[in-house]
């Protein structure tokens, strides 16, 4: 097929002139600028079969690199459909964490680990970072949060422990940073262990430290696509530049105008500077929107606009204008989720919209449970998104743990996390005996379990559950190892270990005992699926899975489980990124919400809570409405509030004031009542 078949097959495939060139550009560095709804997976999805086919790209010489399981196996599933599975499955649709661990379970030994090495979610490295603070100084009284949010920062920006700070002498977080991060990454390395932000350092450290290695993945990939652009942090940007650097047919997809991630390193000057980093590049803009209607679509390009450094693009449909965006002004947070509960009552009794059309999205978590009151007065169904996942449950991590043991005996969090759990008789003063004794011969703690009979200072009764313990251990390490059954063998290991029983003891209900036991036998469901879907499944490639599951979809708390379901969404504007609704309410439209009072009160980034807004207007395809209200309780006092900046920033001709009831009641002047409301609140 020559170039120019192609190029019909595609137009007719339903794309329009600006995916198009997009799909054929040929080589080079290509920015593709993507603005909300305007088919980005079905470019690059496209663009990867016209490779394929046309070009003759061999399927393994393209990489694909989005943030999320769901967006990667969605392309991949894509993909599949214009070439076939098989095909799709040989080129590297992945994300990046996903495919730094590919790269480092073949080569990190050349940095000093095994490659069998653990991945730390949250909770390990905040069990070791307390241990370490509480080591450095007893009474620090700091949240080991705040640390690892600053060794986070520093492993983004590919800053290592030798090359961290400076500090103000007062900045107490930093200092006790200072100290920690170095004995972290040591305590890591000794326990064949890595957090997720090491994933990416480690990759890109290799990559610098062995050219040969580097050279053997550049000439791999050939094409590479990087989705979510405006999401990737500098250590990101670092790799990826280090991949494209001999081919460099890099093709970023991404729109500065929903960078909304900061707060976890994401720069969206990746974006805005990537024809700096690639003089060559070429730059191709999707505009049209194939989401919302007309008049959602101008009352946030009119928002977006008021960023000072940004991409100029503005966002149209073929669609019509349809309604204007409403503004409900309400009395109070009670009264603001009766006037959106009154309007959903509407549109599923009068109007057979479903429950599940219907999304609340807000700024802050705390403003969901005024709103989980009055849905459930009134007898409506809703879901929440987010909250406690299944991998972060108490009983979850405990069963985790032990099979993370079982494959990494350096692991020596999750080893004490087991150790004396369910209760077998090793208490504190034993494990800090054993501890002391493996800091002062520098010989692994399961090591020293293992010859626990010939240690001095222990009881025999403490010897004799060390014993047991790592019978307990060997003889199911030994049965995981040969291949067998991995559901059944850890069924078998949980029933050794006691977990129903120790569970059943637990001081609590009926109900949430039986569903804690219930979440057990999920996780050998767990294993028994993945077994079922992989060709050569092991403990480790589970575990693996488990490590690099989406935060907002794991277990039985799916998010597509949710969003299945017959009900109301209730989420935050962060979390919306990426979906859309029928129907879009945001409440709180005030200044202390949106933009949040910290972006005010501490000068942090205004642009960034605007993009914010962005994102939650543009994720509604038919109806927006915007609430706020006069006043809220503070301290058990009503404060007034300021109707957001934002929604001044809309222009009448997009907007209208509703009643708060009997709504869709448009009065003649009210636009103009609406400016002369925002004079007096500004103060303008």
């Amino acid at each position: 097929m020559t170039k120019d078949e192609m190029s019909k097959v595609i137009t007719i495939a339903g794309l329009n002139p600006q995916q198009n060139l997009a799909v054929l550009h040929d080589a080079g560095p290509l920015l593709l600028l993507a603005g909300a709804g305007s088919g980005k997976t079905k470019v690059i999805t496209q663009r990867i079969a016209y490779l394929i086919e046309a070009r003759q790209v061999a399927p393994e010489n393209i990489l694909a690199v989005t943030f999320t399981n769901k967006a990667a196996k969605e392309m991949r599933e894509r993909a599949g459909m214009l070439i076939g599975l098989e095909r799709a499955e040989k080129a590297w649709i992945t994300t990046f964490h996903a495919l730094c661990v590919r790269i480092l379970r073949t080569d990190i030994e050349h940095l000093g680990y095994k490659r069998n090495f653990s991945i730390y979610g949250a909770s390990d490295q905040q069990r070791l970072i307390k241990d370490l603070m509480n080591h450095i100084d007893p009474e620090h009284g700091l949240s080991p949060d705040l640390i690892l949010w600053k060794i986070s920062d520093a492993k983004n920006r590919l800053v290592s422990p030798d090359k961290f700070g400076p500090f103000m002498r007062d900045d107490r977080i930093g200092e006790m940073s200072l100290k920690v991060y170095p004995e972290y990454q040591k305590s890591l390395k000794s326990y064949n262990a890595v957090d997720f932000d090491d994933l990416i350092m480690l990759t890109t450290r290799l990559f610098r430290s062995f050219p040969d290695i580097l050279a053997k993945y550049q000439d791999r990939f050939r094409y590479i696509m990087v989705d979510e652009y405006q999401d990737t942090n500098p250590a990101q940007f670092e790799l990826v530049k280090c991949l494209a650097g001999k081919w460099r047919n890099l093709c970023v997809v991404g729109d500065d105008d929903q960078s909304i991630y900061g707060w976890r390193g994401a720069d969206p000057r990746n974006i805005l500077d990537f024809e700096g980093h690639f003089p060559d590049s070429r730059t191709i803009k999707l505009e049209q929107n194939y989401r919302s209607t007309g008049n959602i679509l101008s009352a946030a390009n009119a928002v977006i606009k008021q960023n000072g450094r940004r991409k100029d693009k503005s966002l149209w449909t073929a669609e019509g204008a349809g309604d204007k965006v409403g503004v409900v002004k309400c009395v109070d947070a009670e009264d603001e989720a009766r006037a959106v509960i009154e309007r959903i009552n509407h549109n599923v009794g009068e109007r057979r919209m479903a429950y599940k059309d219907h999304a609340i999205l807000m700024r802050t978590n705390a403003q969901t449970l005024v709103f989980e009151q009055e849905l459930r007065l009134a007898g409506i169904p809703y879901v929440l998104i987010g909250g406690q996942q299944f991998f972060d449950r108490k009983e979850v991590k405990d069963a985790i743990a032990y099979l993370r043991f079982i494959v990494n005996p350096f692991d020596e969090v999750n080893l004490l996390r087991i150790l004396n759990y369910p209760r077998r008789g090793i208490g504190r003063t034993t494990a800090d005996l054993l501890i002391r004794d493996s800091v002062k011969t520098g010989e692994p703690l399961w090591k020293i379990l293992q010859r626990a009979r010939t240690f001095e200072g222990l009881s025999a009764k403490a010897a004799d559950s060390i014993e047991r313990f790592v019978t307990l251990i060997t003889d199911h390490k030994r049965w995981f190892r040969n291949g067998g059954h991995l559901s059944r063998t850890a069924q078998d290991l949980f029933a050794a270990i006691g977990l129903e029983d120790e569970l059943r003891r637990e001081p609590d209900t009926r109900e949430k005992i039986e569903r804690r036991i219930e979440n057990i036998q999920e996780i050998v469901n767990a294993i028994a699926s993945y077994a079922q879907r992989e060709a050569k499944p092991t403990l480790l490639g589970f575990l693996e899975k488990v490590a690099l599951l989406d935060r907002d979809q794991p277990g039985t708390d799916s998010k597509e489980k949710k969003l299945a379901q017959d009900a109301v969404v209730l989420m935050s504007l962060h979390s919306s990124k990426g979906l859309e609704f029928p129907q879009v309410f945001m409440p709180g439209f005030e200044e202390g919400f949106l933009p949040h009072k910290k972006s005010v009160s501490e000068r942090l980034d205004i642009d960034e809570e605007r993009r914010l807004c962005y994102v939650g207007m543009t994720r509604a395809r038919e109806k927006l409405t915007l609430l706020h209200a006069e006043g809220r309780m503070k301290y058990g006092k009503v404060e007034p509030r300021v109707v957001s900046r934002f929604l001044q920033e809309i222009p009448e001709t997009f907007r209208k004031l509703e009643a708060r009831s009997g709504f869709y009641l448009e009065e003649e002047g009210e636009n103009a009542s609406l400016t002369e409301m925002f004079a007096k609140l500004m103060g303008d």
